[in-house]
Protein backbone atom coordinates (compact mmCIF):
# COMPACT_ATOMS: atom_id res chain seq x y z
CA UNK A 1 0.00 0.00 0.00
CA UNK A 2 1.46 3.32 -1.08
CA UNK A 3 2.58 6.02 1.77
CA UNK A 4 -0.77 7.51 3.46
CA UNK A 5 1.64 9.40 5.84
CA UNK A 6 -0.71 7.67 9.24
CA UNK A 7 2.33 5.34 9.79
CA UNK A 8 4.86 7.92 9.11
CA UNK A 9 4.28 10.61 11.58
CA UNK A 10 3.24 9.84 14.96
CA UNK A 11 0.97 13.57 14.92
CA UNK A 12 -1.47 12.33 12.25
CA UNK A 13 -2.93 10.13 15.34
CA UNK A 14 -2.14 12.48 17.87
CA UNK A 15 -4.27 15.12 16.30
CA UNK A 16 -6.94 12.96 14.59
CA UNK A 17 -9.71 12.73 17.17
CA UNK A 18 -9.35 16.44 18.20
CA UNK A 19 -10.17 17.24 14.44
CA UNK A 20 -12.91 14.18 13.75
CA UNK A 21 -14.57 14.22 17.29
CA UNK A 22 -15.92 17.53 16.64
CA UNK A 23 -17.90 16.47 14.15
CA UNK A 24 -21.07 14.08 13.87
CA UNK A 25 -20.60 11.92 10.75
CA UNK A 26 -23.49 10.25 9.73
CA UNK A 27 -21.12 6.81 8.66
CA UNK A 28 -21.00 6.41 12.35
CA UNK A 29 -24.79 5.16 12.52
CA UNK A 30 -24.81 3.79 9.33
CA UNK A 31 -21.64 1.47 9.64
CA UNK A 32 -23.24 0.13 13.41
CA UNK A 33 -26.48 -0.70 11.63
CA UNK A 34 -24.40 -2.43 8.88
CA UNK A 35 -22.61 -4.64 12.05
CA UNK A 36 -26.05 -5.12 13.82
CA UNK A 37 -27.50 -6.32 10.67
CA UNK A 38 -24.65 -8.17 9.31
CA UNK A 39 -25.49 -11.16 11.89
CA UNK A 40 -21.68 -12.08 12.04
CA UNK A 41 -18.49 -10.92 12.95
CA UNK A 42 -17.73 -7.47 11.25
CA UNK A 43 -13.69 -6.93 9.54
CA UNK A 44 -13.27 -2.91 9.51
CA UNK A 45 -10.42 -2.11 7.03
CA UNK A 46 -8.07 0.98 8.08
CA UNK A 47 -9.51 1.15 11.43
CA UNK A 48 -7.70 4.43 13.03
CA UNK A 49 -7.93 5.05 16.73
CA UNK A 50 -11.79 3.48 16.71
CA UNK A 51 -13.97 6.44 15.49
CA UNK A 52 -16.32 3.95 13.94
CA UNK A 53 -14.81 1.10 15.72
CA UNK A 54 -15.75 1.13 19.44
CA UNK A 55 -19.30 2.53 18.68
CA UNK A 56 -19.97 -0.94 17.18
CA UNK A 57 -18.24 -2.26 19.97
CA UNK A 58 -20.45 -0.65 22.14
CA UNK A 59 -23.53 -1.67 20.21
CA UNK A 60 -22.84 -5.61 20.92
CA UNK A 61 -21.46 -6.30 17.77
CA UNK A 62 -18.19 -8.47 17.58
CA UNK A 63 -15.38 -6.21 14.95
CA UNK A 64 -11.89 -6.82 14.05
CA UNK A 65 -10.04 -3.80 13.33
CA UNK A 66 -7.19 -3.75 10.96
CA UNK A 67 -5.24 -0.72 10.31
CA UNK A 68 -1.36 -0.03 9.04
CA UNK A 69 -0.26 2.41 11.58
CA UNK A 70 0.90 1.54 14.36
CA UNK A 71 0.62 4.66 15.64
CA UNK A 72 -3.57 4.86 15.21
CA UNK A 73 -3.86 1.19 16.69
CA UNK A 74 -1.82 2.82 19.70
CA UNK A 75 -4.35 5.47 20.53
CA UNK A 76 -6.98 2.74 19.55
CA UNK A 77 -6.22 0.64 22.35
CA UNK A 78 -5.68 3.10 24.66
CA UNK A 79 -9.32 4.35 24.20
CA UNK A 80 -10.46 0.33 24.31
CA UNK A 81 -8.81 0.41 27.62
CA UNK A 82 -11.05 3.05 28.84
CA UNK A 83 -14.28 0.98 27.91
CA UNK A 84 -15.88 -1.91 29.91
CA UNK A 85 -14.52 -5.60 29.77
CA UNK A 86 -17.64 -6.86 27.92
CA UNK A 87 -16.61 -4.34 25.55
CA UNK A 88 -13.01 -4.98 24.69
CA UNK A 89 -13.37 -8.45 24.45
CA UNK A 90 -15.69 -8.19 21.63
CA UNK A 91 -12.82 -6.57 19.84
CA UNK A 92 -9.55 -7.56 17.97
CA UNK A 93 -7.23 -5.35 16.60
CA UNK A 94 -4.40 -6.24 13.84
CA UNK A 95 -1.49 -4.36 12.17
CA UNK A 96 -1.67 -4.88 8.22
CA UNK A 97 -1.95 -3.02 4.83
CA UNK A 98 -5.00 -3.68 3.51
CA UNK A 99 -3.54 -4.87 -0.03
CA UNK A 100 -2.36 -7.89 1.69
CA UNK A 101 -3.48 -8.90 4.86
CA UNK A 102 -4.75 -12.50 5.94
CA UNK A 103 -6.66 -12.51 9.70
CA UNK A 104 -7.22 -16.12 9.22
CA UNK A 105 -10.89 -15.49 9.68
CA UNK A 106 -13.79 -15.09 7.54
CA UNK A 107 -16.72 -12.52 8.55
CA UNK A 108 -20.09 -11.01 7.72
CA UNK A 109 -19.35 -7.69 7.08
CA UNK A 110 -16.25 -6.34 6.04
CA UNK A 111 -15.81 -2.40 5.86
CA UNK A 112 -13.73 0.44 4.62
CA UNK A 113 -15.46 3.24 6.32
CA UNK A 114 -14.28 7.34 5.62
CA UNK A 115 -11.93 6.83 2.51
CA UNK A 116 -9.04 4.43 3.10
CA UNK A 117 -9.69 2.98 -0.28
CA UNK A 118 -9.03 6.33 -1.83
CA UNK A 119 -4.99 5.97 -0.09
CA UNK A 120 -4.66 3.07 -3.13
CA UNK A 121 -3.29 4.81 -5.99
CA UNK A 122 -2.97 2.03 -8.78
CA UNK A 123 -6.01 -0.35 -10.06
CA UNK A 124 -3.58 -2.97 -9.10
CA UNK A 125 -3.42 -2.07 -5.50
CA UNK A 126 -7.14 -1.96 -5.52
CA UNK A 127 -8.06 -4.59 -7.18
CA UNK A 128 -5.15 -6.47 -4.10
CA UNK A 129 -7.36 -4.80 -1.85
CA UNK A 130 -10.44 -6.42 -3.36
CA UNK A 131 -9.02 -9.74 -3.86
CA UNK A 132 -8.32 -10.19 0.24
CA UNK A 133 -11.92 -8.36 1.30
CA UNK A 134 -13.68 -11.56 -1.07
CA UNK A 135 -11.35 -13.91 0.36
CA UNK A 136 -12.33 -12.78 4.05
CA UNK A 137 -16.21 -12.80 3.48
CA UNK A 138 -18.35 -15.42 4.14
CA UNK A 139 -20.78 -16.85 1.40
CA UNK A 140 -23.70 -15.02 1.84
CA UNK A 141 -21.10 -11.73 3.32
CA UNK A 142 -21.52 -7.95 2.73
CA UNK A 143 -18.73 -5.69 1.40
CA UNK A 144 -19.64 -1.75 2.39
CA UNK A 145 -17.37 1.09 1.45
CA UNK A 146 -17.42 5.01 1.17
CA UNK A 147 -15.56 7.07 -1.28
CA UNK A 148 -16.11 10.95 -1.85
CA UNK A 149 -18.41 12.01 -5.40
CA UNK A 150 -15.86 13.52 -6.93
CA UNK A 151 -16.70 17.69 -7.18
CA UNK A 152 -14.84 18.75 -10.83
CA UNK A 153 -13.93 22.10 -9.91
CA UNK A 154 -12.23 21.41 -6.69
CA UNK A 155 -10.37 18.37 -8.86
CA UNK A 156 -9.03 21.25 -11.65
CA UNK A 157 -9.19 24.44 -9.84
CA UNK A 158 -6.04 26.43 -8.98
CA UNK A 159 -7.15 28.12 -6.42
CA UNK A 160 -7.42 25.16 -4.34
CA UNK A 161 -3.89 24.86 -4.31
CA UNK A 162 -3.92 27.78 -1.47
CA UNK A 163 -4.24 26.53 2.14
CA UNK A 164 -7.79 26.64 3.05
CA UNK A 165 -8.36 26.79 6.97
CA UNK A 166 -10.89 24.33 7.88
CA UNK A 167 -10.35 23.48 11.97
CA UNK A 168 -9.57 26.93 13.59
CA UNK A 169 -8.86 27.26 17.39
CA UNK A 170 -9.25 22.88 18.59
CA UNK A 171 -8.28 23.55 22.44
CA UNK A 172 -6.60 20.46 23.73
CA UNK A 173 -6.81 19.25 26.61
CA UNK A 174 -3.40 20.25 27.46
CA UNK A 175 -3.49 23.75 26.46
CA UNK A 176 -2.02 23.82 22.90
CA UNK A 177 -4.31 25.33 20.64
CA UNK A 178 -4.88 23.40 17.29
CA UNK A 179 -5.50 24.91 14.12
CA UNK A 180 -5.94 22.81 10.19
CA UNK A 181 -5.67 24.25 7.44
CA UNK A 182 -6.02 21.91 3.55
CA UNK A 183 -4.42 22.32 -0.02
CA UNK A 184 -4.04 20.70 -3.08
CA UNK A 185 -0.06 20.37 -3.56
CA UNK A 186 -0.43 19.25 -7.10
CA UNK A 187 -3.38 17.69 -9.71
CA UNK A 188 -2.80 14.54 -11.50
CA UNK A 189 -5.65 14.19 -13.39
CA UNK A 190 -4.40 11.64 -16.06
CA UNK A 191 -3.65 9.39 -13.15
CA UNK A 192 -6.76 10.59 -11.10
CA UNK A 193 -5.37 11.82 -7.94
CA UNK A 194 -4.28 14.47 -6.43
CA UNK A 195 -1.50 15.43 -3.61
CA UNK A 196 -3.10 16.52 -0.52
CA UNK A 197 -1.68 18.20 2.20
CA UNK A 198 -3.41 18.49 5.99
CA UNK A 199 -1.54 21.38 7.69
CA UNK A 200 -1.58 21.67 11.24
CA UNK A 201 -0.52 24.71 13.31
CA UNK A 202 0.33 23.87 16.82
CA UNK A 203 0.59 26.59 19.46
CA UNK A 204 2.04 25.89 22.99
CA UNK A 205 0.69 26.85 26.44
CA UNK A 206 5.21 28.76 26.55
CA UNK A 207 4.52 30.39 23.24
CA UNK A 208 5.89 27.71 20.93
CA UNK A 209 4.79 26.80 17.78
CA UNK A 210 4.63 24.10 15.33
CA UNK A 211 3.62 23.46 12.01
CA UNK A 212 3.05 19.75 10.58
CA UNK A 213 2.50 18.55 7.16
CA UNK A 214 0.43 15.48 7.20
CA UNK A 215 0.93 14.67 3.13
CA UNK A 216 -0.83 12.29 0.95
CA UNK A 217 -1.95 11.17 -2.76
CA UNK A 218 -5.90 10.53 -3.07
CA UNK A 219 -7.49 8.79 -5.54
CA UNK A 220 -10.79 9.77 -7.07
CA UNK A 221 -13.43 7.36 -8.44
CA UNK A 222 -16.70 7.58 -10.74
CA UNK A 223 -19.51 5.77 -10.29
CA UNK A 224 -19.29 3.21 -12.87
CA UNK A 225 -15.72 2.66 -12.60
CA UNK A 226 -16.09 1.40 -8.99
CA UNK A 227 -18.97 -0.63 -10.09
CA UNK A 228 -16.96 -2.20 -12.67
CA UNK A 229 -13.80 -2.61 -10.48
CA UNK A 230 -16.00 -4.13 -7.92
CA UNK A 231 -17.62 -6.52 -10.66
CA UNK A 232 -13.57 -7.24 -11.60
CA UNK A 233 -13.12 -8.37 -8.50
CA UNK A 234 -16.47 -10.71 -7.86
CA UNK A 235 -18.96 -8.82 -6.28
CA UNK A 236 -22.34 -7.07 -7.46
CA UNK A 237 -23.36 -3.61 -5.85
CA UNK A 238 -27.07 -4.88 -4.50
CA UNK A 239 -27.41 -1.29 -2.60
CA UNK A 240 -25.99 2.15 -3.24
CA UNK A 241 -26.93 5.37 -1.78
CA UNK A 242 -26.05 9.22 -2.07
CA UNK A 243 -25.34 9.87 1.61
CA UNK A 244 -25.65 8.01 5.17
CA UNK A 245 -29.73 8.57 5.35
CA UNK A 246 -30.39 6.13 2.32
CA UNK A 247 -30.98 9.01 -0.24
CA UNK A 248 -30.66 8.13 -3.76
CA UNK A 249 -27.49 9.47 -5.76
CA UNK A 250 -28.02 12.38 -7.35
CA UNK A 251 -25.65 15.02 -9.07
CA UNK A 252 -25.30 16.89 -5.80
CA UNK A 253 -24.82 13.79 -3.54
CA UNK A 254 -21.58 14.35 -1.32
CA UNK A 255 -21.10 10.88 -1.10
CA UNK A 256 -20.67 7.10 -2.92
CA UNK A 257 -22.08 3.90 -0.66
CA UNK A 258 -21.73 0.64 -1.87
CA UNK A 259 -22.66 -1.90 -0.61
CA UNK A 260 -21.61 -5.48 -2.21
CA UNK A 261 -22.19 -9.24 -2.29
CA UNK A 262 -19.64 -11.83 -3.21
CA UNK A 263 -20.59 -13.48 -6.53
Amino acid sequence: MPGNGYEDYEFTAEYYDPVYDRFTRRDIEFYVEQSKRAGGRTLELGCGTGRVLIPTALAGCEITGLDLSSFMLGKLQQKLERQPPDVQKRVGLSQGDMTGFDTGERYALITIPFRPFQHLITVAEQKACLTCVRRHLLQNGRFVLDVFHPSIPRLIDPKYLMEIETDPGIEMPDGRVLRRAQRIAAFHQVEQYNDIELIHYIKHPDGKEERLVHAFPMRYFYRYEMEHLLGLCGFRVVEFYGNFDHSPFTAESPEMIFIAEKV
